[in-house]
């Protein structure tokens, strides 16, 4: 590593346009990520139970500061108050990115309730809401077919969004043009648009983990090194398609399996989310950092990709789904399911303050 660098993630966003962002609110995590040069952060229920879990030190006397305080509110309503400080503590950490890089960049991501995505109403009213907690908020909203009208209404509202759920090549582009749209909008009331900063994440650890799990399911024998490419094939043909068109979202890589999560995408004008313990190890690595981001994925790998997963056709043809068929996308079920389960989880670890268990 250069001398001039802190380490490997400082020098590649110091020497490309690729941006680091931490997966994680954590004040511990945070504080190391933008030591190294993050400048943004995210959140939903799993990273938040997760926070609460391993950071209840910092947590515990203001929540039940909060459940003292409000006598009448449900288990519902106190999650959602210390997962909306828990998120504004974070974006607290990065406002000084945020004045630095004039709101640009700096941003915490807040993830809108995950059990509506049928309701496109219900998740652009809370992602209103969340865009008010603080003015360097980026608000998380999932790629179904509602989600897709809550980020056009939301971006229309002045939200600035990221797109999430989202593990392929058509999500990733009806993302971009629901963003279009609700960015034109704006523009055709002359409301401004030029500082918004809208997003698109897509999942590719998560998509590599979807075609596995298809691998063992139908008995599919394929070179296991060809499956950890599946995310990024998706991720480079969607970024090819987002530079040719000029859509104003910007992509960003999340679910972290491997290095090449990272050592692939270096030099994109693309954000990378990365968990603490990952930045961690890439920092420790002989990875040399150079740009890969324009190097195409070898044509084999595509071929078997393509030729033995219906899945990765899916994912990885423009029109490959249908938005109403998005919900459905193995890897977004799973997910989602796991986000409720999370977000159900946390509720839990709530009530465990509000109403002690007198056999515990």
């Amino acid at each position: 590593m250069n001398q001039k660098y802190k380490s490997l993630l400082h020098e590649t966003v110091s020497r490309t346009k690729t941006d680091l962002w931490n997966d994680s609110c954590s004040v511990e995590e945070l504080t190391y990520a933008i030591e190294h040069g993050a400048v943004g952060a995210t959140s939903n229920p799993t990273i938040v139970l997760n926070v609460l879990r391993q950071e209840m030190h910092l947590w515990k006397d203001r929540l039940n500061e909060i459940i003292e305080q409000n006598p009448d509110w449900s288990e519902v309503e106190i999650t959602w108050k210390i997962f909306e400080e828990i998120g504004v503590k974070g974006a607290g950490l990065l406002y000084p990115v945020f004045e630095r890089e004039k709101g640009r960049k700096g941003r915490l991501s807040i993830q809108t309730n995950p059990a509506n995505y049928r309701n496109a109403d219900a998740i652009t009213k809370q992602a209103v809401h969340f865009d008010s907690l603080a003015p360097n908020v980026q608000v998380k909203i999932p790629v179904t077919k509602a989600g897709l009208k809550a980020i056009e209404d939301s971006t229309y509202q002045g939200v600035n969004i990221n797109a999430t759920v989202c593990f392929n090549v058509p999500q990733a582009l009806a993302v971009a043009e629901a963003v279009e749209k609700g960015l034109e909008r704006r523009e055709e009331e002359g409301k401004p648009t030029e500082d918004m900063t809208p997003v698109c994440t897509i999942m590719v650890g998560r998509m590599d983990d979807w075609l596995k799990i298809q691998a063992k399911k139908k008995g599919i024998i394929v070179d296991p090194a060809v499956l950890n490419w599946a995310g990024v094939a998706c991720m480079k043909k969607a970024y090819g398609i987002y530079q040719k068109r000029e859509y104003r979202a910007r992509l960003l890589a999340a679910a972290y399996r491997h290095h090449m999560h990272w050592s692939e995408f270096i030099g994109g004008d693309l954000i990378l989310t990365i968990p603490y313990k990952w930045q961690v190890l890439f920092n420790q690595s002989d990875i040399l950092v150079k740009e890969r981001m324009d190097n195409p994925v070898p044509k084999v790998i595509i071929d078997s990709l393509y030729s033995q997963f219906e899945d990765f056709r899916k994912a990885y043809d423009e029109d490959g789904l249908k938005p109403e068929e998005f919900v459905t996308y193995g890897a977004t079920a799973r997910t989602l399911r796991g986000f409720i389960a999370s977000y159900h989880d946390l509720q839990a670890l709530i009530r465990d303050f509000m109403l002690p268990n007198p056999e515990v």
